[in-house]
């Protein structure tokens, strides 16, 4: 059996990186030393702040990355920390619902 990840880091600059990996552990390590010579390296250190774990289908993981990739900030903080009500809320469609969403 193999397991995928799914993976919010929060940086020195309070941004957000998603992503993907196999081997958690390890990624996170390599994010941490500034062997991803992409986002993360110029906002080291970072910190796991939410994981999910996929079971032998990466495809379902990637699709999950992607989503989350396209949430906003405050969306994804919803779900760092399991606010499953606002989740719902910022998921609302704004053309139907406005912009009037204070968090």
């Amino acid at each position: 059996m193999k397991f995928y990840f799914v993976y919010i880091l929060k940086c020195s600059d309070d941004s957000f990186y998603t992503g993907f990996t196999s081997n958690i552990d390890q990624r996170v390590a390599e994010h941490q030393m500034g062997k991803s010579a992409g986002y993360t390296s110029k906002r080291l250190p970072v910190e796991l702040v939410w994981c999910e774990q996929f079971m032998d289908d990466p495809e379902q993981a990637i699709m999950w990355e992607k989503k989350i990739k396209g949430w906003s900030r405050r969306k994804k903080q919803a779900l760092i920390d399991s606010d499953w009500e606002s989740l719902v809320l910022f998921s609302k469609n704004y053309t139907q619902h406005g912009n009037r969403i204070i968090k």
